[in-house]
């Protein structure tokens, strides 16, 4: 194994549902392991007297996290990379060819060319807040099909859909309960909590959904937290050429949670109402106009959790 000091190791991960296929840049070194706690254990032996600067592995979703966590604990430089970015970045260099060996040679590359940011994990309360809200948001997914399919199907059907119908309202609470807790169990997210829920139309399934998914929230620039949820317009002009300006990106689970309390917020909020009606009575489509809306509310719950201020209808001026 070369190990040498004088060279910036970056080591690409492709991860597998059974395995996870390790490549280290630019010793070449390629192995692969068991994606199980063992394999994981195993695979920090033979990364760690690389010392490397980068360790790249793409967000997938689930099937990552545990090598990322161990990682984490080992102090080792963990980045968890866009899928995306590392597609692009393959079209970019005229890479098309695919197997084990070249997707966790690539992931290296990106990493070293690249150089992401080291990715920092959020505690484990958070992690946890931000699961239960995508589960709740599962089942409601699930709840709809139901309601639609109690609608449309024969009577003679209904007694096998009714009783999902409740084990899904008896979990959705259930889970909504544990949030409660989470947040109550610690004081920085009680107060959070409370200026969130201060504005009318967030709740706190909304107030969750913020604290665990977008922490920065009161520590940057309105430009940036619009940026970041994903409802900052981006221009599309080159030459005579001027597109229309669209949303992309961000975090998109906390955008569809606020998008849906922004149509709440709109009921009873009249800044939000206002707002509303008078984009759409300037054109502007509906959901052009709600998406305004929530850019709206993004700055200023921004600014309420940076200067530590309730809801007041003033704010809405900035």
């Amino acid at each position: 194994m070369n190990t040498a000091s004088n060279q910036n190791i970056y080591i690409g991960v492709d991860t597998g549902k059974a395995q996870l296929d390790i490549y280290v840049r630019p010793t070449a070194h390629f192995f692969s392991v068991p994606n199980t706690d063992k394999g994981i254990k195993d695979a920090l032996k033979i990364i760690k007297p690389y010392q490397p600067e980068r360790i790249i592995i793409e967000a997938t979703g689930r099937l990552e996290m545990p090598f990322v966590l161990a990682c984490i604990e080992a102090n080792l430089p963990i980045v968890r990379a866009n899928p995306v970015h590392i597609k692009r970045f393959a079209g970019a260099i005229g890479r098309r060819a695919k197997n084990d060996r070249l997707d966790a040679e690539l992931i290296a590359h990106y990493g070293d060319a690249i150089k992401p940011e080291i990715t920092i994990i959020k505690a484990e309360n958070i992690r946890l807040m931000s699961d239960l809200v995508i589960r709740r948001n599962q089942l409601l997914s699930m709840q709809t099909m139901e309601k639609n399919r109690l609608q449309i199907l024969p009577k003679t059907l209904h007694s096998t859909i009714k009783p999902m119908l409740t084990a899904m309202k008896n979990q959705i609470t259930n889970i909504e309960q544990k949030l409660v807790k989470l947040i109550e169990a610690c004081p920085e997210y009680q107060t959070k909590n409370t200026l969130l829920q201060s504005v009318p139309g967030i709740g706190s399934i909304a107030a969750a959904s913020i604290i665990s998914n977008v922490p920065e929230l009161g520590y940057i620039t309105n430009k940036q937290a619009a940026s970041l949820i994903g409802v900052a317009p981006v221009t599309k002009e080159s030459g005579r050429y001027k597109g229309k300006r669209v949303i992309q990106g961000g975090r998109a689970q906390v955008r569809t949670v606020l998008y849906m309390a922004m149509m709440s917020a709109m009921q009873c909020n009249p800044v939000f109402k206002a707002t509303y009606t008078r984009l759409v009575a300037a054109g502007k489509p509906k959901k052009v106009a709600i998406i305004a809306c929530v850019r709206k509310m993004v700055v200023i719950l921004n600014s309420m959790l940076r200067d530590g201020v309730m809801w007041d209808k003033n704010l809405a001026k900035i």
